[in-house]
């Protein structure tokens, strides 16, 4: 993935110490990882590292704005980015699982790659519902949705119960079926009738 390329670390030749990096983050990482819903981004990651010989501390801040669909009227809807982590990575001889706190490495390794956990922290920063604020949405596109009330659900709940069910097509529906199951009429009986 040569999107990747452009949020690796290379600790290698890194004194002991603090460091700071910025990374630029746009559509192409999100592109990158098949994500469609975001339709545009623009973010800022500063990335504090404190490097110490056995373990490397990654103390990240995103901070920016997504474009998504509004759930509400579908139009772009702009949603702020503002997220603090800490990343861990340690290095071992041993496979380990990234649990998206610690991330293993083998001694032999000489940069870290974060556009994973980049890409994971802005999606998982995102509200569940993505709305514009109140007023915002497209009149137009709210003037074509219509909200029902309770009490219009009712009736028209109680209207496809009532008659429309009990006669017509579905009392065909229904006589078919009869007979369809095991121990139904047969159409033998039909006759007899």
């Amino acid at each position: 993935m040569e999107v990747a390329q452009g949020y690796s670390i290379a600790f290698k030749g890194l004194k002991n110490g603090h460091h700071d990096f910025r990374f630029e983050v746009g559509k192409p990482l999100f592109d990158a990882f098949g994500n469609t819903e975001v339709r545009d981004c623009a973010c800022e990651v500063s990335v504090g590292l404190e490097r110490a010989e056995t373990l490397l501390v990654f103390d990240v801040r995103i901070t920016g704005h997504v474009v998504v669909a509004c759930d509400r009227c579908l139009e772009d809807c702009r949603i702020p980015v503002d997220f603090e982590g800490r990343l861990m990575v340690r290095f071992s001889e041993e496979e380990h699982e990234y649990d998206g706190e610690v991330l293993w490495l083998v001694p032999g390794e000489d940069e870290v790659d974060l556009a994973q956990y980049i890409y994971e922290s802005i999606v998982l920063s995102l509200p569940y519902q993505r709305v514009h604020p109140e007023g915002e949405c497209d009149p137009d596109m709210l003037g074509r949705f219509r909200i029902v009330s309770d009490e219009e659900f009712a009736s028209i709940e109680a209207g496809a119960g009532g008659e429309e069910r009990r006669g017509g097509e579905w009392a065909k529906l229904a006589e078919l079926r009869e007979r369809m199951e095991p121990g139904g009429r047969s159409s033998g009986d039909d006759a007899k009738d």
